[in-house]
């Protein structure tokens, strides 16, 4: 039975040729889109003139060969690559859900976040969830959000709480920060720091400052403790963080990793007094539903802390 409050205005656009939209808008043309698409250049201006007459707007400027987005195409291509997204997974989730053998639940996780942390993360799901099998897949930040795009991951997680363009994002938990050092640091026999203490010592970071949220929450951090901090960049990408002071034994690094030795002795992870809280946050695909997801992004005590100061929003 229809809906009465909707009308056949408000009908969604046909997946089909929203898939066809993108196509001319991202080759910025129809004869480019035509070939990628296998269709004739006739098959593919009748596609989108159906388009443009469902949604009563002109989606191109035709200037001769050349052709641009209006307004509402710019409208619609921010918001299309999502919806087809979605599409997608919702197709694999019904088929999943008639398979024997169901497709493991995805979760990426930046190198910023360990996989003692993510395994942490995941309880809700082991224990609500027993009959899901979990697949967790390090991914580099720059890679998180195709993969969700392109239904590769299901959620990612990261430190962060901007949320990116085009995608649906919480922050669910909470770490305190701590120090690594490498053994031979004078620093390696000291007890709880404070983080004045680490005025004049170089920080090994991950990526510059502009490039990375953790990053700049490092860089924020030391500048609220009143000193402007010397950072190097990591040449060895993608391994734990406890060892980015094995190639810098003069400097130090920010981790989460529990206090105590590391790397069989080689590193020591020290507490900070009153340690700032960096986040977790997750990131999904907007208009899609999973009942593990909901169980995974449900934020509960023990991944928050009241110390959290670090002056960035929880919500």
């Amino acid at each position: 039975m229809s809906n009465p409050a909707v009308s056949l205005g408000d009908e969604p656009p046909d997946l089909r040729r929203l898939q066809h939209f993108l196509c001319v808008a991202e080759c910025a043309g129809f004869s480019r889109a035509a070939q990628q698409l296998h269709l004739s250049q006739q098959a593919l201006s009748s596609s989108i003139a159906k388009l443009e007459k469902q949604l009563d707007t002109k989606l191109f400027d035709r200037t001769g060969r050349r052709i641009s987005l209006t307004p509402a195409g710019v409208a619609l291509q921010e918001g299309a690559t999502g919806l087809l997204a979605a599409g997608q997974i919702l197709l694999r989730q019904v088929r999943d859900a008639a398979a024997a053998n169901r497709t493991p639940f995805v979760v990426a996780h930046t190198p910023a976040i360990t996989a003692d942390e993510v395994h942490t993360l995941l309880a809700p799901v082991r224990i609500g969830r027993p009959d899901v099998s979990l697949t967790v897949a390090q991914t580099f930040p720059s890679e998180l959000e195709s993969a969700l795009v392109h239904g590769s991951v299901d959620v990612a997680l990261r430190r962060g709480v901007a949320v990116p363009h085009g995608l649906a994002a919480a922050v669910i938990g909470y770490h305190p920060l701590r120090v690594a050092v490498a053994a031979s640091h004078p620093l390696a026999t000291a007890g709880t720091l404070t983080l004045d203490r680490l005025r004049h010592e170089r920080i090994v970071v991950w990526a510059p400052p502009g490039a990375s949220f953790y990053t700049d929450f490092i860089l924020s951090t030391c500048r609220r403790a009143g000193f402007e901090p010397g950072l190097v960049v990591d040449r060895v990408q993608g391994t734990p963080p406890v060892t980015a002071v094995v190639d810098y034994p003069d400097a130090v690094a920010f981790v989460t990793a529990p206090a105590g030795p590391a790397l069989g002795g080689r590193v020591r992870v020290l507490d900070l007094a009153d340690p700032p809280m960096t986040p977790i946050q997750a990131l999904w695909l907007p208009h899609t539903r999973s009942a593990v997801r909901d169980l995974l992004t449900t934020v509960t005590s023990d991944r928050t802390d009241s110390r959290a100061t670090d002056g960035y929003s929880r919500t």
